[in-house]
């Protein structure tokens, strides 16, 4: 099934609006699909896909044709893959590792940018997050930085809640880049006239990877795990992703 739901080509200023018949199956069907969320569900389609489910309900009052389209391929990706999910292993692992991605200006009414974050224990999923930024970012520099910063958030929690659940110190947490820039800006505090112009409350990321409580590095954007939560995919990249990312047909490994 096909991966790649272009969600930045959905905008308010769609086609045609769509038929009311049309409108109320699809509708029908989305809504079973956001409120009735079944274990499988969550599990199978975690990533990209729950993601262009978000993005598609920001158009659910008044849906145009184009709208209707895209939840109806939403749905025949769930139909087909209703087996798969996420495998966790005892033993897997305990190291925190972490991937903050964004997608600049991805909203084409808005030219907002969309986060995605994504945690992993060992080699399997344990956090992820895509959100739709606040704010207009200048450059693909400031919204990296910007969502770096909630990846250390996010890193930070799970490290001190790990520590508890184990009962051990908490365990610096790995976070990739794939923005050079934006890593030199965490760790070098001499780079003021590039950030100046960003609020003040995203720069205490300095003084986590100063103290490393944080471990910022950079990714090839070729390894960037991330792209699954904010970027369309075509269907080869979009099923490597998944792969990478833990999930897998739980048949085939129940079977295995």
């Amino acid at each position: 099934m096909h991966g790649g739901l272009p969600h930045r080509a959905l905008s308010d200023g769609g086609t045609a609006q769509a038929q009311q018949g049309e409108q109320g199956e699809a509708g029908g069907r989305y809504f079973i699909l956001e409120h009735h969320r079944q274990p499988q569900v969550s599990r199978a389609h975690l990533a990209g896909h729950l993601v262009r489910s978000r993005v598609l309900s920001r158009f659910m009052e008044a849906p145009a044709s184009d709208h209707l389209a895209a939840v109806k391929h939403l749905l025949r990706y769930i139909a087909g893959t209703i087996t798969h999910g996420c495998v966790y292993r005892r033993g897997d692992g305990e190291d925190l590792v972490g991937y903050s991605d964004p997608d600049h200006a991805s909203d084409v009414d808005s030219r907002k940018s969309t986060s995605g974050v994504f945690f992993f224990l060992g080699s399997s999923p344990a956090s992820w997050q895509s959100v739709r930024k606040k704010v207009v970012a200048a450059s693909s520099c400031e919204v990296a930085y910007i969502v770096a910063v909630t990846a250390t958030c996010q890193g930070i929690w799970l490290a001190r809640l790990l520590g508890e659940m184990l009962n051990q110190d908490t365990v610096p947490a790995l976070i990739f880049v794939d923005n050079k820039l934006t890593i030199s800006l965490c760790k070098n505090p001499v780079l003021h006239d590039r950030i100046k112009h960003i609020d003040l409350r995203y720069h205490f990321i300095r003084d986590f990877v100063k103290k490393s409580t944080v471990v910022v590095e950079f990714i090839r954007t070729g390894e960037q795990k991330g792209d699954i939560l904010t970027k369309p995919l075509g269907r080869i990249r979009f099923q490597e992703l998944r792969d990478k990312v833990g999930i897998v047909n739980i048949q085939t490994v129940r079977q295995g």
